[in-house]
């Protein structure tokens, strides 16, 4: 996943407003505690966030399974003529040199969990490496935006250098969606080079994020609707999940 889709992403994303997502989530880590101090942002991307927690203050860590991803955003840390780590990791197995005030995974990360142990895995991880009285705050697309709203359709998109397809399937059983997407991107002879990129995002519902939160250890466990702190809805198309390790520990 993700090896030659890289190059591309952002170009997918540029309609994400990151320095909202990272004012957003400045402000719910400020909610939990954590105004500053170090924080790893699992499943990273390109690191458009990490960068804008970076510049707020927050002394960033970056983790991603996909060295592609990691070569990007890496780019961009430098040309900005900062330094960030950018490592390669499960986030399953996360594994830090020392605690961080705060573990994150954002824009969907967690929907690429498939299974019960796999999230319960990167929640424990997560709860190893945080220190006692710290947070992890993370998003989920919601089961309404992954059954009713991306599987509506054929989605696609043609700019002067990229044309793309994008085709969704849901499974009820698995409640899992299939993503498959499929770009022609324009070379500089005119030529088009084509890519195809398979993807599959599980859904997960408010009631299996908090007992597999609290089985990881993490209490006050709160889940909001969409970037705002009202209380999650079914509704949604997203949710952000912020919990606390306990002080006590």
């Amino acid at each position: 996943m993700y090896q030659g889709f890289a190059e591309i992403y952002d170009k997918l994303m540029d309609d994400v407003n990151y320095e909202s997502w990272a004012d957003y989530y400045t402000r719910l880590l400020s909610i939990y505690g954590v105004k500053s101090g170090k924080i790893c942002e699992c499943a990273c991307g390109t690191g458009n966030l990490t960068l804008g927690l970076f510049r707020r203050g927050f002394q960033m860590t970056g983790v991603d399974l996909s060295r592609e991803m990691l070569w990007q955003a890496a780019q961009k840390a430098r040309k900005q003529g900062i330094a960030i780590p950018f490592v390669q990791q499960d986030m399953k197995a996360l594994n830090l040199h020392r605690p961080v005030d705060a573990v994150l995974a954002t824009c969907d990360g967690v929907n690429y969990l498939l299974k019960d142990e796999d999230l319960l895995g990167f929640f424990r991880a997560a709860h190893r490496n945080i220190r006692p009285g710290g947070a992890l705050v993370f998003d989920v697309s919601t089961p309404h935006k992954l059954r009713d709203v991306l599987c509506s359709g054929l989605m696609c998109d043609d700019t002067e250098d990229m044309t793309w397809l994008w085709g969704n399937s849901w499974n009820e059983r698995s409640r899992t969606v299939n993503l498959d997407l499929c770009f022609f991107l324009r070379e500089e002879d005119g030529r088009y080079r084509r890519m195809e990129e398979h993807q599959v995002q599980r859904a997960w519902d408010q009631q299996t994020l908090k007992e597999l939160l609290w089985r990881a250890g993490f209490r006050a466990v709160s889940l909001y609707s969409g970037m705002s702190l009202n209380a999650a809805r079914e509704e949604d198309q997203r949710w952000h999940i912020a919990a606390t390790r306990p002080a006590d520990e």
